[in-house]
């Protein structure tokens, strides 16, 4: 299970046996629970369920125990100075999940300046064409896997991508009309893609963060195509992480989503995808919305449920053969 980080004034960390975290300031520890408000309410955790309670003034402790104060630093003597750290890299640092089909983020690089992002980010984000469509979508590999929006293919099969190659310094525009769809999730608004245009190169490709561990007021920007304006940047915050519309949680965000920005990838400004923009509301500005990448996550992790069969195009689910004991005969007497 991922952590959850909840941004608030302190920043006392309560890790739970399942692997997850919430950070909060804790306000009350009884004998069997332990109240962390988390800004917009008070959780209560059982004991039971915690592995390890960290505080804001750096201690330790263990369920049922008292916290108890860091010891000092020791001096250090001269001769024991120790060496200066090693450099450590700007870029994220990513690892892939067990089976490799995208990168996430395990620790976040320092933020960066929206311009040098778009530059780095950019060609990992594409166009996608449709005769009766446009949106966007994004690589999340290099085999040519990308997301977009289901409603910006929804009962189309022909399919193409532009991508926008950076080549000496100028932008180099190339289409793919070979793309096959791998999974789609109606209820979600989410599809998977594939190009496979003989020869088509190995591809950028983002790394997913975490909607979950973003605070409310962050900074975020979005790569699109709005009204078919190619390699659009707008720039605004995250105005909260749970708005409800028809019984689903979207991040909603200040930074201008339009049609042609759905399936486009929203990006923290570490650089990495917190989001899949889909929607807007028409008679208001800064009301833009994304899917959260948990939900993104959900769907490549399960994406063989989800899987697009020519037979049946229209069915949202793939029901997935039993397993092999349940289809062998029952002997009979």
């Amino acid at each position: 299970m991922s952590a959850v980080a909840f941004t608030v004034g302190a920043a006392d960390t309560v890790r739970l046996k399942d692997d997850a975290a919430i950070t909060g300031r804790i306000i009350a520890e009884k004998r069997d629970a332990v109240v962390v408000d988390v800004g917009y309410t008070a959780l209560v955790i059982p004991r039971q369920n915690i592995a390890e309670i960290i505080k804001d003034d750096g201690a330790d402790t263990k369920p049922g125990r008292a916290s108890r104060k860091r010891a000092p630093d020791k001096p250090v003597a001269a001769s024991e100075t120790p060496s200066p750290p090693s450099p450590v890299s700007s870029a994220p640092v990513a690892s892939a999940p067990a089976n490799g089909f995208y990168r996430v983020a395990t620790r976040s690089a320092p933020t960066r300046d929206v311009r040098e992002l778009v530059s780095e980010l950019g060609e990992a984000v594409v166009q996608v064409r449709t005769p009766a469509s446009l949106g966007s979508g994004f690589f999340i590999n290099e085999e040519g896997y990308l997301i977009t929006n289901f409603h910006v293919i929804e009962g189309e099969t022909q399919i193409s991508v532009e991508v926008y190659w950076q080549r000496g310094g100028q932008l180099e525009r190339k289409t793919y009309k070979q793309v096959r769809i791998v999974a789609l999730n109606k209820f979600a608004d989410l599809a998977l893609l594939k190009v496979e245009d003989a020869g088509a190169p190995r591809f950028k490709s983002v790394v997913f963060g975490s909607a979950d561990a973003m605070a409310v007021g962050e900074r975020v920007f979005a790569i699109g195509s709005p009204l078919g304006l190619e390699r659009t940047v707008t720039e605004g915050i995250l105005s909260t992480k749970t708005r409800p519309m028809q019984g689903v949680l979207y991040l909603q965000t200040t930074a201008q989503i339009n049609p042609g920005n759905s399936g486009g990838p929203l990006f923290n400004l570490h650089g990495e995808v917190i989001g899949v923009t889909n929607m807007k509301i028409a008679f208001g500005e800064g009301l833009g919305f994304a899917i959260p990448s948990e939900s993104v996550r959900y769907f490549l992790d399960h994406r063989d449920a989800f899987a697009y069969s020519n037979d049946n195009p229209s069915n949202p689910y793939r029901y997935l053969e039993p397993p092999g004991r349940t289809r062998q005969p029952t002997p009979t007497q």
